[in-house]
């Protein structure tokens, strides 16, 4: 096995990476669009955040050249506030490493670079929705579910 590298995706990633969030959100529940034309959607959209200052990050695991994993992040701004807490949040998704390379840490190394950069940036907060199969490895990273935190879906 060659060494994985875990770098910020840049523009030009927005291909593979949307094939990754095809492979991800497909094999969660069936997809309800065709797949050519998700991939543009979402290739196009990918590039797009990842060129905007700002907007959404994302660091990729490349090993061998090819990308094997990613994760995302959303910076939320939070409004001004006069006590001593940090104003901004993270949101954390699509957390995904190719079923052929998982179970050797890939994934526990992108969310460690993720982690990282809030820490870096002092975010007050990072949530996000793990998937059944992944809440033991964001157990291991601290993460916790909140008492104080409610969402409301359409409906």
């Amino acid at each position: 096995m060659d060494e994985v590298v875990i770098r910020a995706a840049v523009s030009a990633d927005a291909t593979v990476l949307a094939r990754l969030r095809y492979q991800f959100r497909s094999t969660l529940e069936p997809a309800a669009e065709p797949e050519a034309a998700f991939l543009g959607r979402c290739a196009a959209w990918m590039a797009d955040r990842l060129a905007r200052p700002g907007s959404w990050l994302c660091w990729v695991a490349v090993e061998a050249d090819v990308v094997i994993g990613m994760v995302w992040l959303l910076p939320l701004e939070k409004i001004p506030n006069p006590v001593a807490e940090s104003e901004r949040h993270g949101y954390i998704s699509s957390l995904y490493v190719r079923p052929e390379c998982q179970a050797g840490g890939v994934g526990s190394h992108l969310l460690d670079a993720c982690l990282r950069h809030c820490r870096a940036e002092q975010y007050d907060a990072v949530i996000l929705w793990p998937t059944p199969r992944s809440r033991s490895l964001y157990a291991r990273f601290g993460f916790e579910v909140r008492e104080d935190l409610l969402e409301r879906r359409p409906g």
